[in-house]
């Protein structure tokens, strides 16, 4: 455990984003709800024994050999390796490790959060040195200049941890199975506009933030963008990774078998949170990994399934 220096630190947000809700024939807002499942946060594995931090301090995964040995440098170590380009087409990041994205993208408005269920798979990663993840995207600024991009996943540079419940890097206990139960995990990001911080919440549970201090763009501003989706990341040459993204099942095999995305949302200009209606579906190699919009919506809102196994007789 590590004690949190308070006199720093914001302890929770000043304001949360409203839901539109309707009564009657007036409209309201609300606080952003969240469901029976959402309110008790995020089930992890270090939890299972019943172990638990004390108020004022946050709990750390423990780093391993192993963990150090990914790092291409120490000052690089536990950071997610930059890419050179935009969504839509291959990037390299530093390494030349090669990145493929399955992605729902929104772009031309303001936007000052999302949220989204993301579906869990116990992805199968072909090299120590690769990944496969699902996230949310929030994004400001130009590819290959100055661009700003928050990402859901744990390895951000500069997240200030405030939950005493969630570890940063922890794993996740409840993983979905192939035509088996389904688990998925509810992350909500929005801008404080009087802190000007963006705080990350995971189901019922407030993580904590990234300090405006990081950005340039994000600091006063809204996002650009707002991507939903998948990504994978491979070493260069030789035949296609057979990494997998989402479940390793391409979308139109559908619920319980291709890993989804449901009930994405934007923050919008009057901190409403809205669906993400307009999403544009987007993949590099849709012989590898493809993407597409679920049909009907209902309680699922704006819903779409991705993923793929990677190298197959489509992808050689």
């Amino acid at each position: 455990m590590q004690r949190l220096a308070s006199s720093c630190l914001n302890s929770e947000p000043s304001e949360w984003p409203g839901i539109k809700a309707v009564h009657g024939d007036a409209d309201t807002d609300t606080a952003a709800a969240d469901d029976g499942e959402e309110q008790h946060g995020l089930p992890q594995e270090w939890t299972r024994s019943g172990e638990s931090c004390p108020q004022g301090t946050i709990p750390m995964r423990r780093t391993t050999v192993d963990d150090v040995l990914r790092a291409n440098s120490v000052r690089r170590f536990g950071m997610k390796a930059r890419g050179s380009g935009g969504f839509g087409q291959r990037d390299f990041d530093s390494r030349g490790y090669v990145h493929e994205h399955s992605v729902g993208q929104l772009s031309g408005g303001r936007y000052y959060g999302a949220k989204a269920s993301l579906n869990v798979w116990p992805a199968q990663v072909a090299s120590p040195l690769g990944f496969s993840l699902s996230q949310i995207w929030i994004v400001a600024g130009t590819f290959g200049k100055d661009l700003n991009t928050i990402e859901t996943g744990w390895q951000c540079s500069g997240f200030v941890q405030t939950s005493s419940r969630i570890a940063i890097g922890g794993a996740i206990s409840q993983v979905s199975s192939y035509n088996g139960p389904q688990f998925d995990v509810t992350i909500l990001v929005w801008k404080d506009r009087n802190q000007g911080h963006w705080w990350l919440q995971m189901g019922g549970a407030v993580v904590g933030y990234w300090p405006s201090q990081l950005f340039t763009h994000l600091a006063a501003r809204a996002a650009d963008g707002v991507d939903f989706g998948g990504e994978v990341a491979a070493a260069p040459g030789g035949p296609h990774t057979a990494t997998q993204m989402g479940s390793g099942r391409f979308a139109g095999e559908g619920y319980a078998r291709a890993a989804y995305v449901r009930n994405a949302q934007v923050v919008n200009w009057r901190h409403r949170l809205v669906p993400a209606a307009g999403l544009r579906f987007k993949a590099e190699r849709p012989g590898c990994y493809d993407i597409a919009a679920g049909r009907g919506g209902g309680a699922w809102g704006v819903y779409f399934y991705y993923g793929g196994p990677g190298r197959n007789v489509r992808c050689p």
